[in-house]
């Protein structure tokens, strides 16, 4: 890959000489005396020429036999060997010693002796930036910002490590010999230099971004072992497409029309989500990818194409979407912008430098990427973590052409690559060495390689084990229990110049995918309004997606098919539902004055109960001891039912009470019970019954004595609930919660209302209205 042919020019003719080395004007030449032109003299006088004639002749013959005898009438297979030779690159493989390469020492700085685990590496040509001050006043994080030809001579920022030309010059690094003076690309010696001083992670990143909070921690997994290391299993991209071997990471979180710089543009129009995930342990994300708000990496084709005058881009992610990872045989454009790197792919660092500056972080990535799969690590793709700001400064097309070329190429190359080596360096080497002679990047990179993995071990770096690979292996079965479910929200298109039209397929498939997934969880909705007005109109909502819609209001009508329910003790009417519908998943249960964006429940475990135990104002502790009349008797009744409960449900609820004295309410909007849980609660209602608990106190009191709160799936945490209504209820609602309260519908026309503001969700209640 590229940036321009770097074949020399022939040199010019030298004058004529003399064999003794004087130069002859051009009229003597022609005033030399003419010799006798007998045969014999012409024959020795012109003997080189004959033989070049010669072999000259015998060439074309050769030639024209090999056409017409051995390829016949066709002439593509010798148009084939013409091309190959033509544009054949043979590289020379540099041979190394690796057990011999000697220590470099920091000498010259007046950091010799600093040391520090977590770094940030930026290049700096401009004067400290508002972002770049941010940076270096990140705890536990020093910063380090290393200069090129169009840095100040007097930069300077209190704090920050600033390597110069000359410093860089003076460290000892091989690299250095090989890195243009004009480009952010010279951040290899400032890799080099933080792991000569005590380097265990390194923040790659550039001085126009903001870390979100100012805290990359909370955004990345900075630790993978020890006490701190968050051990989790990770969503990860499905590997039962062979043939998919590179994905665009936006559409997961949230924005389906805008591509990273570096994916292929004939994979920009792939904008569906996925159909399932799978999941992988965490501790190995030894390359952690970040997204960023407002300008995201986006290409030349994009910056060009989606805005308009001189407006800048401020295009935002999904901050709730689950971080997700790459399968081997599956890859990711990778940046430096916004990349953490362990101490295990510390090697992926290396920025080539006979490509253009726009493509040197993306071949990185990917080149990075395949090595990755050799010791068993893998990329992880995280929500937003930076903000960078569009400084409306385009960058030529020019500077990004042989990437878009090239780069679909290069990834299925790097898939089919096998290796034979014995340790990671030699693969890398080598790899570096085959991409050369595949015409992605020059013998100087190769070279580069070499000086760069020599600098690494003088250094003091450690190279990582190799692991078994699974390209080679027969992939396992995915079956239905490992596949888990992330539906991504579709946040609006925020580009300018172009307003994206959703496609109705889309939309289509995310209803058939919550139908599939509460197709058999029946909801029953209890109604305080007038059922009359509402009971068809929230059948027709819910109904959409569940098993069935049961109407419980405080009055019966046969008209409506519904039946009569009192809230005070509601639950007592649940059994009776349970055993109706005997072979459901579960029971949802919902009062009319909550809405539920049931777009937001896929990834909620089934089998568990839902609560609102998490939501402050609807879940209280209460002291049963107070002046309060009412609460005494009831939580008197509590305890004669604790009393004869079981020993399973009394263990529970005394583990989830803190004290005898206090009274647990909840106003029990919205909860649910899974299929296991049925006979429980059925259990429990009889243990109450006849005595008069209210359904605030029954309902938290079963569901602290069926599990324990900690296996309560958190679904409804996130619930945006206050005890009053707002004046304007439309600034209450929300598309991106579970569930809202309170909401009050008593006409058609609230109900109208409601369809238009739930339609962010589920843009087919369109066309309920």
């Amino acid at each position: 890959m590229q940036v321009q042919d770097r074949s020399s020019a022939k040199p010019p003719k030298p004058p004529h000489q003399e064999s003794d080395g004087q130069l002859l004007p051009t009229s003597a030449k022609f005033s030399k005396p003419t010799k006798n032109l007998d045969f014999s003299t012409c024959v020795c006088e012109n003997l080189y020429r004959i033989i070049i004639l010669f072999i000259l002749v015998t060439t074309v013959a050769t030639l024209f036999f090999l056409r017409n005898g051995a390829y016949g009438s066709d002439t593509s297979a010798l148009l084939c060997i013409q091309s190959t030779q033509s544009h054949a690159i043979h590289p020379q493989l540099p041979q190394i010693r690796w057990n011999s390469i000697p220590p470099i020492a920091d000498k010259s700085s007046a950091f010799a002796n600093f040391r520090s685990e977590k770094w940030i590496v930026v290049s700096v040509s401009d004067y400290p930036s508002d972002s770049l001050r941010k940076l270096g006043r990140i705890k536990g994080w020093q910063l380090l910002a290393v200069g090129n030809s169009n840095t100040p001579k007097d930069w300077v920022l209190k704090g920050t490590i600033y390597l110069s030309l000359e410093m860089q010059a003076q460290l000892g690094f091989r690299v250095v010999d090989y890195l243009p003076y004009d480009s952010y690309v010279r951040k290899s010696v400032g890799y080099l230099f933080a792991i000569q001083h005590g380097a265990k992670k390194i923040f790659d990143v550039d001085d126009r971004g903001e870390v979100i909070d100012d805290d990359i921690g909370k955004h990345f997994d900075v630790e993978l072992i020890g006490e701190e290391a968050k051990q989790e299993v990770i969503l990860q991209y499905s590997h039962e497409n062979l043939n998919r071997t590179v994905v665009n990471p936006y559409v997961h979180f949230g924005q389906r029309s805008v591509w990273p710089r570096g994916l292929p543009l004939e994979n920009v129009g792939e904008i569906g989500h996925e159909e399932y995930y799978t999941e992988v342990f965490g501790g190995r994300q030894f390359i952690q990818q970040g997204i960023s708000n407002g300008l995201p990496d986006v290409d030349s084709v994009f910056y060009f194409t989606r805005k308009t005058g001189l407006e800048a881009f401020d295009i935002r992610f999904d901050e709730h979407a689950p971080k997700v990872a790459l399968p081997q045989g599956m890859m990711v454009p990778v940046n430096s912008f916004n990349t953490i790197f362990h101490s295990s792919a510390f090697w992926a660092l290396m920025l080539p430098v006979s490509v253009s500056s726009m493509a040197s972080d993306v071949l990185r990535g990917y080149w990075a990427q395949r090595l990755l799969w050799e010791i068993g690590g893998y990329v992880v793709v995280y929500p937003p973590t930076i903000h960078r700001y569009d400084r409306i400064e385009a960058y030529p097309f020019s500077e990004e052409k042989d990437l878009h070329v090239n780069v679909g190429r290069l990834i299925k190359f790097l898939v089919s690559w096998r290796s034979d080596k014995h340790n990671l360096f030699e693969k890398a080497l080598q790899l570096s060495y085959v991409m050369a002679e595949e015409g992605f990047w020059t013998e100087k990179d190769v070279k580069f390689t070499a000086a760069w993995l020599q600098d690494l071990l003088a250094a003091g770096y450690q190279q990582p084990r190799l692991m078994s690979h699974e390209l080679d292996r027969p992939r396992a079965n995915i079956g239905h229990g490992d596949r888990k479910e992330f539906v991504p929200r579709k946040i609006p298109s925020v580009h300018l110049g172009v307003e994206e039209i959703g496609t109705v397929n889309n939309e289509i498939g995310d209803l058939i995918r919550w139908r599939k997934n509460f197709g058999n969880t029946v909801l029953v909705m209890f109604c305080s309004g007038p059922v009359e007005r509402t009971a068809l109109e929230w059948r027709l909502l819910y109904g959409r997606i569940f098993k069935t819609v049961i109407i419980l209001p405080e009055r019966k009508n046969v008209d409506l098919a519904v039946e009569q329910g009192q809230l005070d003790h509601i639950y007592k009417y649940l059994p009776k539902l349970f055993e109706r519908y005997s072979s459901a998943d579960g029971f949802l249960f919902l009062q009319d004055d909550t809405i539920l964006n049931y777009w937001n429940l896929l990834q909620a475990d089934k089998t568990k109960l839902w609560i609102t135990n998490k939501v402050s104002k609807s879940w209280t502790t209460v002291s049963a001891t107070g002046d309060n009349d009412w609460f005494a008797k009831q939580a008197d009744m509590v305890k004669k039912v604790v009393t004869n409960m079981p020993v399973h449900f009394q263990v529970n609820y005394k583990e989830s009470v803190k004290s005898e004295q206090s009274l647990t309410i909840c106003n029990s909007e919205l909860f649910y019970v899974p299929h296991q849980f049925v006979s429980d609660f059925v259990d429990l209602v009889n243990l109450v019954g006849d005595l008069d608990i209210h359904h605030k106190v029954a309902i938290p009191m079963f569901f602290m004595a069926m599990d324990s709160q900690q296996n309560f799936d958190p679904v409804f945490d996130t619930m945006k609930y206050q005890q009053t209504p707002p004046s304007n209820l439309t600034m209450l609602y929300s598309s991106e919660v579970a569930a809202v309260h309170p909401w009050t519908i008593s006409s058609e026309q609230e109900f109208i209302k409601l369809i238009r503001i739930m339609a962010a969700g589920d843009p087919l209640l369109m066309e309920l209205v």
